[in-house]
């Protein structure tokens, strides 16, 4: 059974989002009678995480007809270059028009997951969080939050992506609200006297002053309420150091405020991470945005490799069904 999370869009159904040229194929094959019951297969360009499983079976079980299988690895699994990670077998008019569907699906997601993934190797038991949905699409962003978390990211910031991940969003307060309050103190406070308590109090404290100061000022003004600052200098300004972090961690400790967790933004990705654990800065946790938004798609092929059971493939490619002891039935 599908979750209906991951049901596809009308616009998929309908095959208004496909190419032209399979619904052309569709229609020829509906007027000259064949159907054929072929089985194709899907692999990678490069390797990488697969993502975008759900959304695919979602769409195949909605398409395909009884007689149909299907096998494929798992949402989040690791993939090797070129490895067949879907294998779908039914009458091709059933699906056929659905290829530009499945394999963007697959590609945008992978590409997505694979940098995700990235992050949070570089971080290592440091948590990464996800806050890249304001690079792209707010029609895709849900997708792209949820990739991240099936790349191994904690927290997303969108209500959306969240509910797709089963997870509650994070985030705290932006720059926005610290202006428009005038002062860091204020803004967290308001935080902290509107906001559902169970929320984790993060102070963001590099719109004014010095980011040691202001996180000394909103410590002393929450107390134990406080869980966390978080460091997100621009680049106009140096943006985030290992020298600053630990300034910031010195300085708190010295006052008597331990408790306080540290998280860093702003430019985030894994060779900055790198630095930054390399360097022995106290980061509790980091934010990422377009290291993983902006990461490139992954290619994805799809072959018709039988019909009728009888092995076929286009000039370049092996006739037949590529073994893969991996594939699990899916539907």
């Amino acid at each position: 059974m599908t979750d209906d999370r991951f049901a596809p869009s009308s616009p998929i159904l309908t095959g208004d989002t496909a190419d032209i040229y399979f619904l052309n194929a569709h229609r020829i094959l509906e007027q000259e009678g064949p159907n054929p019951q072929v089985t194709m297969e899907i692999f990678p360009a490069r390797a990488g995480i697969l993502c975008g499983m759900r959304e695919v079976e979602a769409l195949l079980a909605h398409a395909l007809s009884a007689d149909s299988d299907v096998w494929g690895l798992a949402e989040g699994e690791a993939m090797g270059e070129k490895e067949v990670v879907l294998r779908i077998r039914g009458p091709y008019r059933s699906f056929g028009i659905y290829e530009t569907a499945i394999l963007g699906t697959l590609a945008h997601e992978s590409g997505w997951a694979t940098a995700a993934r990235a992050c949070v190797a570089a971080a290592g038991t440091i948590p990464v969080m996800h806050f890249g949905a304001r690079h792209v699409h707010p029609d895709v962003a849900p997708r792209l939050e949820y990739a991240a978390i099936v790349g191994g990211c904690q927290g997303c910031a969108t209500p959306a992506g969240a509910r797709l991940a089963g997870i509650e969003p994070s985030g705290t307060i932006p720059h926005a609200l610290i202006l428009c309050i005038g002062d860091t103190v204020q803004a967290t406070a308001a935080f902290d006297r509107h906001i559902d308590p169970t929320i984790k109090r993060i102070a963001l404290v590099d719109t004014f002053k010095d980011e040691a100061e202001e996180s000394l000022r909103v410590a002393r003004a929450l107390g134990n309420r406080l869980w966390g600052v978080r460091l997100d200098t621009p680049a106009e300004r140096g943006r985030v150091t290992p020298e600053l972090v630990k300034e910031v961690r010195a300085r708190l400790d010295q006052a008597g405020f331990t408790h306080v967790h540290i998280v860093v933004s702003g430019g985030i990705d894994p060779e900055r991470i790198t630095l930054f654990r390399d360097r022995g800065a106290p980061v509790d946790a980091f934010g990422v945005g377009s290291a993983i938004s902006s990461a490139p798609p992954i290619d994805f092929t799809a072959d018709i490799k039988e019909i009728a059971g009888r092995p076929v493939a286009k000039r370049g490619r092996i006739p037949g069904i590529t073994p893969n002891s991996r594939l699990k039935r899916i539907i």
